[in-house]
C-alpha cells in the first residue's frame, strides 16, 4: 500500500470524493481527512493520531536506538563481568532496551506533529482539505485519474513511500 495525497478546495468536494471512493469499494480505514479544527466532518473519516503525529516513525526509531543501546550495554556488561555469559542475557538486555526505547520514542512522537504533513499546514489553515488515501500500488494511477477527472479543482500532491501492511 502507498499513501497518496490530494488537496481539495472545500468540504463539499471532499464529501463527494469520499462518497465516490466508498462506492468504488474503498474502506473508511484507508481514507484520512485533515482539515481546520472547526470544519464539520460529520460522516467523513477524520485522520487519526497515527496520521497527525510522528508516533509510528518515532516508535520505530526508539526501538532501533533502544535495541542498539541495549546491545552496547550488554557488551560492556559482558566485558566487565570477567566471564563469558551465554547469549540469553545479552538478548534480554537488547529486548529490554528496544522495549524501553519504543515506549519513550512513541511518547515523544505523539507530541510531535507529522513532519510529512508540514508542507500542507498553510493550505489547511487557509481552508483547504487534505485527503490521504491508502491505495494498493497497482491502483494508484486509476484512483488518481478518477479523482482528477471528476474533480479538476483537486490538486494531486504526491505519493508517500511504502506503508506497512494494515490488517
Amino acid at each position: 500500500m502507498k499513501r497518496i495525497y490530494f488537496l481539495v478546495p472545500d468540504i463539499e468536494t471532499t464529501r463527494k470524493i469520499v462518497d465516490e471512493l466508498r462506492k468504488e469499494g474503498m474502506e473508511d480505514r484507508h481514507i484520512h481527512i485533515l482539515a481546520q479544527r472547526d470544519t464539520p466532518m460529520e460522516d467523513i473519516p477524520e485522520a487519526g493520531v497515527s496520521i497527525k503525529t510522528d508516533f509510528l516513525p518515532a516508535l520505530e526509531r526508539g526501538a532501533a536506538l533502544g535495541g542498539t543501546s541495549g546491545l552496547l550495554a550488554g557488551m560492556v556488561a559482558l566485558r566487565f563481568a570477567g566471564f563469558a555469559l551465554g547469549g540469553g542475557p545479552l538478548l534480554g538486555v537488547i529486548m529490554a532496551g528496544a522495549t524501553i526505547g519504543s515506549l519513550m520514542g512513541g511518547l515523544i512522537g505523539m507530541n510531535a506533529g507529522n513532519t510529512r504533513l508540514k508542507k500542507f499546514e498553510d493550505a489547511i489553515e487557509q481552508g483547504e482539505i487534505l485527503i490521504l488515501l491508502d491505495v494498493a500500488k497497482e491502483k494508484i494511477e486509476s484512483v488518481k485519474k478518477s479523482i482528477i477527472k471528476h474533480h479538476p479543482e483537486v490538486t494531486f500532491e504526491g505519493i508517500e513511500p511504502l506503508l506497512p501492511p494494515s490488517y
